[in-house]
């Protein structure tokens, strides 16, 4: 299977990289936002030569994480795994699955060395409203479903690969 990069929505997430603001990735059910975060944007992460031990990933969305939805457990965990002032990068996917998840954000963005990134998808999340949550701390990089260009770069280039 091709790896349909994103570069549009990478380049972005990127170019926010450590601005002391929480990056909100908002966008329709299954068009990518998982994956730009906890794929591509973690990769490119890893190539810039940060190592994966300075990430914290959440699927909160997981049953394996399903203890984190408790906004108090999930403020307890972050900050039990950040053990030096180095940068660490938490990732914390379909975050409105924790009830008090603003202030769980609100909270950790004080900290000078998180750059902190959330998914998110119900109607709340994809409203204008989410970063007035996060009191002028939050940063949106919407994204929307693959467009005719991304869809054909997985065959190729080849414009007529779906017609034959």
């Amino acid at each position: 299977m091709e790896v349909i990069k994103r570069e549009i929505y990478l380049k972005r997430l990127v170019e926010h990289r450590e601005n002391g603001l929480i990056k909100v990735v908002t966008g329709i059910r299954r068009c990518g936002k998982s994956y730009l975060l906890f794929k591509l944007y973690y990769q490119y992460l890893l190539d810039s030569g940060i190592d994966a031990s300075r990430t914290i990933r959440i699927p909160l969305d997981d049953e394996d994480y399903k203890d984190l939805r408790d906004s108090k457990q999930l403020n307890s965990y972050v900050k039990k795994h950040i053990t030096d002032e180095g940068m660490w990068y938490v990732f914390l996917d379909e975050v409105q699955m924790c009830k008090g998840f603003e202030s769980v954000l609100n909270g950790l963005n004080r900290k000078e060395n998180l750059d902190i990134y959330v998914t998110g998808s119900n109607s709340k999340f994809l409203s204008s409203d989410v970063l007035t949550e996060f009191r002028g701390r939050g940063d949106e990089v919407r994204i929307y479903p693959l467009s005719f260009s991304e869809y054909v770069s997985a065959y190729s280039g080849d414009k007529y690969a779906s017609c034959i």
